[in-house]
Formats: C-alpha cells, structure tokens, sequence
C-alpha cells in the first residue's frame, strides 16, 4: 500500500485575505493595516513610568490628543481630550510641537494632517486602529453613486454633506462636489446650507445622523428621505425615488451607538425609575425619538455637569466614556449608567492602548519616526476646502 504524495502548492495569501489578518496596508481603507516595532509587554508593570518618562524627555516637541472613547490607561497622558473635530483645531493651535499624537482613530489622524503644518508630523500609536463606520463608504463606491445621481439627472441638484467620521478621500470629494463637512453638533447648520445651495443632500457616511437631523431637527418626514446601498445596483434606488427625495442617505451606522435598541430605551426606564435617557444622534431613529435628550459628546458632557445632584440618566454612546462619566459625577449623587445591558465598547478605538502609546513616545524619544498619517496633497487641498466650509457656516 502506498500513499500519494501531494504536491507542494505555492499558494500566496491575497491581498484581502492579508487585509483582514491585520498583516497588509491599503492606504485607501480604515482597515486593520501593519504596525511595525516590538510593544512592551502589556503585563509590564513599568509601563505608566515609561510613558511619563519619554513624554518627559519630548517636553514640548510632542502633544497627546486624547478622543473622549479612549481608555483611561491612555487618556491619562493626554494633553487635551475632546472629540474628533475639536482635537483636530487642538493639534493645529499648537504649532510648535514637532509631533502629534491622536489617540483616537485613522481618519481622525487624518483630519489633524490635514489642518496642521507641514512640518508637524502626526502619529497613530496603532495603524490597526480603524473606523468602522468610515469604511463603509469608499472613494470608488461614492464616486459610482454620483455616477447614478448624475444617470438619473439629480446630481446638479445634489450637495454632498460628509460627516466628520469619514475618510479623507470621502471629504476629498465632498470639497470637489461642493459640499461641507459636520459634525455630530453642526449637522443641521450643514444642512441648512447645503439645502441653500441645491435642493437635494447626499449625506455620507451616517445615515442615522443624517436621517435624525432631517426628520427630528428640521421637520422632514421619513418619506423624504432614501437609503443608498453602495451595494446594491444603482443603490437599490429608482430614478423616480432619487428624484422624489431631498435626502439620499448612506448605508453606513457607527457599531457602538447602531447597537442601542428601542427595548434597550423601554428596558433602562423599568429598571430605573425616574431616569432620563439621554443618547448620541448616532442612535437609530426610533431610540433617538424614544429619549429624552439628544445631543453630541460634547452635549452629553455638558448636560451631565449641569444636571441637578440626585438625577438619574441613562447613557446611549460608547462606554468607557459613560464609566468615565460616571465615575467624575459619583461624588455628587448623580446615578449614571450604560443604557443597555450589553457591554460595547469601541473595538477599533481600544486598539490603542498603554503598550501601543509607550512604544510611539519612546520610539519618538530615541529619534525614530513611527505610524505617521500624511494625507497626500490634492486629497488634502479639497478635504480642506470641504473643512473651511463647515468652519464658514453661520
């Protein structure tokens, strides 16, 4: 009896099969790509010490931007905290340090690229640390719906509005197009000027936000609004519906905040009489109508500071923020909690952690330029431009 030997295939991992192993690079996606160097043991219990000491030895050369969803292993070493946008103006308000550090995600990176000098250099401690919601929309895919738009004779009609959670490419395109940026605070002046400019809006990548500012903030029916699946063939929609509708909006949600539910609403208001429901405008549209206060993460930190000792509040958005919060308004009576019972957390947001921060200071101490973000010049020109717009608005 014998047996076969079988033949040594040269099989190569593709390029897709790579991207999602955390081993490959697209520069054009938000998706898990190589970070180089050897992290210190996230066991090691000289880390914080490490940290402090090569933040120390940068003094004024390095600044550490801090998002709100980081953990507090790494928002501890965090010059200035904020969300996305407003640490973006942070890091180009500092001209003076050499590098800077976004702990957050990619395009944020990116965004802080964009608005900085070309002499500072902006570093993310993590390449890994993507954004799901931001790669749902593509340079090719939005490209192939204005495409469509223009097929079905609406596109001299429509304005790209881009929330700030997008690509670079993607605001690359919004400048190119005409159109502005927002955030999650300014989507409805955004959209009350691109309603000026033409009379159909093509909001990326958010439909949740887009439809929530629509509907709730400036009293557009659910009706006037389509859903764009880049998807589908012509996005699943008829030229007769795109011409119908004033707002196309993107197949895209934020994983945390597209978790939240309507029995999550209904559950939290049994469990904890009294309570008031407070969640992010990324929240689906019924979970948003449901609670009692709607607002970004700005707003939900500031209604928390002002909010009467002994109030009870119930908190749609990512978690280690509402711990944090929870934990800074302990001390005056007020009851914070997550609004559903499920834990969630930003996985992409995580990836940066103390072992990921100690390896970028120390790298950058000892003179080595690691995980830089550099949006290449025309794409930053007409994401700029599309930026300067939203910082034009009224």
């Amino acid at each position: 009896m014998t047996t076969a030997q079988t033949p040594q295939l040269d099989v190569q991992p593709s390029p897709l099969a790579l991207l999602l192993l955390g081993r490959g690079a697209d520069p054009r996606s938000e998706r898990g790509v190589e970070c180089p160097g050897d992290l210190p043991a996230p066991s090691d219990p000289d880390l914080v010490a490490r940290a402090r000491a090569a933040k120390e030895k940068l003094g004024s050369k390095v600044f550490v931007l801090g998002h709100h969803y980081q953990r507090d292993e790494v928002i501890q070493f965090a010059d200035v905290t904020g969300d996305s946008f407003k640490l973006a103006r942070d890091a180009a308000a500092r001209p003076e340090a050499e590098y800077i550090v976004f702990c957050g995600v990619h395009f944020m990176a990116e965004s802080a690229d964009i608005l900085t000098s070309d002499d500072q250099k902006v570093v993310l401690p993590d390449l890994a640390a993507g954004c799901s919601m931001a790669d749902m929309a593509t340079a090719e895919q939005v490209a192939e719906c204005w495409d469509v738009l223009t097929e079905a004779g609406v596109a001299e009609q429509v304005v790209p509005v881009s929330y700030m959670n997008s690509s670079a490419d993607i605001k690359a395109f919004t400048g190119k197009h005409g159109g502005t940026i927002c955030t999650s605070s300014n989507a409805e002046r955004a959209l009350e000027w691109a309603f000026q400019q033409g009379e159909k809006a093509l909001f990326l990548p958010d439909q949740h936000l887009g439809r929530n500012t629509a509907v709730r903030d400036m009293g557009m029916s659910l009706e006037d609004c389509v859903l764009y699946n880049p998807h589908k063939p012509n996005g699943g929609l008829t030229a007769e519906q795109l011409r119908d509708a004033k707002m196309i909006l993107w197949r895209g949600h934020c994983s945390v905040h597209g978790r939240f539910s309507l029995e999550s609403v209904e559950d939290v208001r049994e469990r904890v009489p009294g309570v008031n429901v407070l969640v992010h405008p990324e929240c689906r549209h019924e979970v948003v109508a449901a609670a009692d206060y709607v607002g970004s993460t700005e707003y939900i930190i500031k209604t928390l500071e002002a909010a009467p000792a002994g109030s009870k509040w119930a908190i749609g958005t990512e978690l280690n923020l509402v711990r944090r919060l929870a934990n800074r308004f302990a001390p005056e009576g007020k009851e914070i909690v997550f609004l559903d019972k499920t834990v969630c957390f930003c996985s992409t947001m995580n990836r940066i952690d103390l072992p990921h921060l100690v390896w970028t200071l120390e790298s950058l101490a000892e003179g080595t330029l690691v995980n830089r973000i550099e949006v290449d010049r025309e794409t930053e020109a007409f994401a700029k431009l599309a930026l300067e717009r939203m910082l034009a608005l009224p």
